[in-house]
């Protein structure tokens, strides 16, 4: 493969997160909010995709340049994040689904190049847990070792809702890979967390380790779209996403307190990061897989589970707005203040 040399624009590999943190807003939770689904879910569609232009054209580019590629790929666990380039343009064809019916070949064709991408992921991801298992089992892993997971149901999702059902064992063979690199990736978390002590909550709990709920509600996402599995299995799996969202976001809270009080308001919480989409992103996929579940007559549930589903979908609609305003707010000041500190070294260089 011929790579490229020479100076390019740089842009953190996991940019991905933000077509996948925003997309899943507009196939989600935005239809908690009918006016802004009904009156301007066309137009915020078209606008998720000039930002998936934007950041893949560069994402592209980037990637076909030695200096990247290389070191990259080297990396075991920073090459996980393929994982959201993959689940990105999944969430953007649903999107278009939803929205614009009427280019449904464009999605199909984008939903091919994206498998045939996943098959190169796949590959690297299989390298990596090998790697992270048997010969690097002291790298400092986090959780996006879980977009193995996540990048893989994003296309069961995608090939089922974009051609046809496709016949229950393929999907259930694609969905338990899934879980597969779910059990690998949470035992390098638990080596990291559990085994090793040299670590601060403050410091070294990673934004991506929300994943490790995410990953599970992408897959019960994919197993309510496909149908798979008993319902008995989605209520019990629902259950364990819900519970494993109250502990890991009760240690996020945890870990807010901690960083306020050793850095400040401004360092502590209030700095842009990419991978906080990661974020966004598993919030709306938990609200997606419960709205899919709920809307899906081949899933019953118990009146009480019922009822606490309708509840929580109520509530949760908003934490999953108030959480993306958020990040597109300290996204902003992030670019503001970078911007404004180009134009100050600008100015200086040419006096």
């Amino acid at each position: 493969m011929m790579l490229l040399k020479g100076h390019y624009k740089k842009i953190e590999p996991a940019s991905g997160a933000i077509i996948m943190a925003c997309g899943i807003y507009l196939i989600g939770a935005v239809e908690a909010f009918p006016v802004l689904d009904v009156s301007y879910g066309k137009y915020l569609a078209f606008f998720l995709l000039v930002a998936w232009v934007i950041i893949y054209k560069d994402l592209s580019i980037q990637f076909f340049h030695r200096d990247f590629l290389i070191p990259f790929l080297q990396n075991p666990v920073n090459s996980f994040v393929i994982g959201t380039w993959i689940a990105g343009v999944s969430v953007l064809c649903n999107v278009f689904l939803k929205y614009f019916p009427e280019i449904l070949l464009l999605t199909q064709a984008m939903a091919v190049f994206n498998t045939f991408l996943w098959f190169f992921f796949l590959a690297n991801c299989f390298y990596n847990f090998k790697q992270l298992l048997f010969d690097h089992r002291n790298f400092p892993v986090h959780g996006a070792v879980l977009l193995s997971t996540v990048g893989t149901q994003s296309i069961i999702i995608l090939l089922n809702n974009v051609f046809f059902q496709f016949p229950v064992y393929f999907s259930e063979a694609i969905i338990i890979l899934g879980i597969l690199f779910y059990l690998a990736g949470i035992a390098l978390l638990f080596n990291r967390y559990i085994r090793h002590h040299n670590w601060t909550l403050a410091d070294d709990w990673a934004n991506t380790n929300c994943i490790i709920h995410g990953a599970l509600s992408i897959t019960g996402l994919a197993i309510v779209t496909t149908n798979t599995f008993t319902p008995m299995f989605a209520t019990y799996f629902w259950l364990l996403v819900f519970g494993l969202l109250i502990i890991v976001e009760a240690v996020e809270l945890v870990r807010a307190i901690k960083r306020i009080k050793q850095y400040g308001w401004e360092q502590g919480i209030f700095t842009y990061h990419v991978t906080q989409w990661s974020r966004n992103f598993t919030f709306g996929m938990f609200y997606t897989f419960t709205l899919i579940m709920q809307a899906n007559p081949f899933y019953p549930v118990a009146e009480p589970l019922n009822n606490l589903q309708r509840t929580f979908l109520d509530y949760w609609a908003w934490v999953v707005l108030i959480a993306i305003i958020w990040e597109i707010a300290i996204f902003m000041k992030a670019r503001v203040t970078a911007l404004y500190q180009e134009k100050l070294i600008i100015h200086h260089t040419a006096q």
